[in-house]
């Protein structure tokens, strides 16, 4: 297959470029091209010629800045959301233009907001909070290439726990510290899968004929105290603090919303495709993170 990717040097597009290996691959990139495989592309100043797609079977779309990078202001929620929709209005109207067969499309568990302990599929509606309206805003920016016919997928990724995730470069210094806690009362729903659960899901989606959008989460749902106790065991500290939520806030800001709420999310659609996950437990995905 002829696959062309953009965001291919991220924290997932790297290691799924690897997976890919054997395709035909293309990377579409910022910099100036250094490598034959590299195309240029600036969807913020032009659209990008369909002739590059000219017998693509797949374009891969993984733009987008990071949500727990830096503390948010409102010059950075618009940028959250301008990096998100903008590749992706430009990608899908040239998968339409070429007449792509797929595009797959990254999203986010974010697109649920806060549901408590209610369990939550891919038919459940966008929340009306800022992470629901942005991913709701991401997705739609793919109608082009659906209206085209292609095969859509949009992948809604909850936290990825691997090697040099964002979340864990945060959290395994305190832990190690003694200082690892759950986050105000912990009954908050985290939404995770295994970065080699992520890779795996992500080529299926890529070679078989999914389409729509689907939850990237493992199979077992885990609260805030679950994954504290599970990353404790782990790393064999124990976690007895108890960290309040405006402490949580002062440090990162609006963006704790990740960490204060949450929803309990079931991967019906990988299950619905027999998807067989190797990270069944937040426990076993942390043990694998850390194992790397």
């Amino acid at each position: 297959m002829r696959i062309v990717i953009a965001g291919s040097s991220g924290y997932l597009g790297k290691p799924l470029m690897r997976a890919l290996e054997g395709h035909d691959l293309v990377r579409l990139v910022r910099h100036r091209p250094d490598e034959e495989n590299e195309i240029r592309w600036d969807p913020y100043k032009e659209a990008l010629d369909p002739q590059i797609l000219d017998g693509v079977d797949v374009v891969v779309n993984l733009c987008g800045a990071s949500i727990a990078g830096r503390r948010w202001n409102a010059a950075y929620k618009r940028h959250i959301v301008s990096s998100r929709v903008i590749p992706t209005k430009v990608l899908a109207t040239a998968v339409a233009q070429a007449k792509v067969p797929a595009l797959v499309n990254g999203s986010a568990a974010g697109w649920y907001g806060d549901r408590a302990g209610v369990e939550v599929d891919e038919s459940t509606p966008a929340a009306a909070d800022y992470l629901g309206k942005t991913c709701l805003a991401w997705e739609n920016a793919t109608k082009a290439a659906e209206e085209g016919g292609a095969r859509v997928v949009k992948l809604r990724t909850g936290h990825v726990l691997g090697d040099d995730s964002v979340l864990l470069d945060k959290f395994i210094p305190a832990w190690r510290w003694f200082l690892g806690g759950r986050f105000g009362n912990g009954r908050q729903y985290m939404p995770w899968i295994s970065l080699r659960d992520w890779v795996a899901a992500a080529v299926a989606a890529i070679e078989h004929d999914w389409h729509g959008p689907i939850n990237m989460v493992g199979p077992t749902p885990a609260t805030n105290r679950e994954f504290t106790r599970a990353l404790g065991a782990v790393l064999h500290r124990p976690t007895p603090w108890i960290i309040p939520g405006f402490a949580v806030k002062l440090v990162a800001g609006e963006a704790a919303v990740e960490l204060l709420r949450g929803a309990k999310i079931r991967p019906k659609a990988l299950q619905d495709n027999n998807f067989e996950f190797k990270d069944e437990t937040v426990f076993e995905a942390l043990r694998t993170a850390l194992d790397d």
